[in-house]
């Protein structure tokens, strides 16, 4: 139904979308996505830790980018944020799944979310060295219900920060080329707009035009923020 309305890429995420059968179910879906539904793109976010070279010789070749969630390369930060990969640093778990990108031709790009415990770090030597084709980098947005309110399975009142904070963090990187900055302003495009995420009624019930209206999806704000790029491995000019 997406398809047929229009979509060009779609991004698979969670959670940790490796979990479910160790990458296999979230492997056939870009399989899916790719060759039946002929998709432009197909990417995947995940922390990382649960990626094989196994499963990029299985369904590397149908996908565009991997996005990989880092928010710090300090451990000790790492385990205060909750990212702590036990038996192996990030930072070697990054160059893994960098070097299997650039051998399973993917594009390899990483996502962090500016808080309480990072926003002073400098990040950027290892960026340089890890060379994402984009940084995606996203302040901290309380959304009640998901991520703070009483019915909340996690409380993240403790990472917020302010925008001076964001904007000095983003100010401190500002040099890089892959960086995507995203402030709280910007991330404004599920219908969370009294505060809380409110979701739409299931587009198998209304359809796809009433889903996306009932969103609060803003295009003009999708576009202003970089939300329309090269999304294709095709069409990007990478050394492989």
């Amino acid at each position: 139904m997406l398809k047929e309305a229009g979509m060009e890429k779609i991004n698979f995420s969670g959670g940790e979308p490796f979990i479910h059968k160790r990458g296999e179910f979230v492997g056939e879906l870009t399989r899916y996505c790719k060759e039946d539904l002929e998709m432009q793109s197909v990417s995947v976010v995940c922390n990382g830790s649960l990626v094989t070279e196994r499963w990029f010789s299985k369904y590397g070749e149908f996908l565009d980018i991997m996005a990989v969630s880092c928010d710090s390369f300090d451990e000790e930060k790492n385990r205060q944020i909750g990212r702590h990969q036990s038996g192996k640093g990030n930072l070697k778990c990054l160059q893994n799944i960098r070097d299997w990108c650039k051998k399973y031709r993917v594009a390899f790009k990483i996502n962090t979310v500016v808080n309480t415990f990072n926003f002073d770090e400098d990040m950027t030597e290892r960026i340089k060295e890890l060379a994402p084709v984009r940084w995606k980098v996203f302040q901290c947005l309380l959304i009640e219900g998901e991520n703070c309110g009483a019915d909340a399975l996690r409380q993240a009142q403790k990472f917020v920060i302010s925008d001076d904070q964001f904007n000095r963090f983003v100010e401190r990187h500002s040099k890089l080329p892959c960086l995507v900055p995203e402030s709280n302003e910007k991330m404004r495009f599920l219908d969370c707009r009294s505060g809380a995420k409110t979701p739409s009624k299931s587009l198998l019930d209304v359809g796809v035009e009433d889903a996306i209206n009932a969103s609060g999806f803003d295009e003009e704000m999708f576009l202003r923020r970089g939300g329309k790029y090269t999304w294709s491995k095709a069409d990007m000019n990478l050394e492989w």
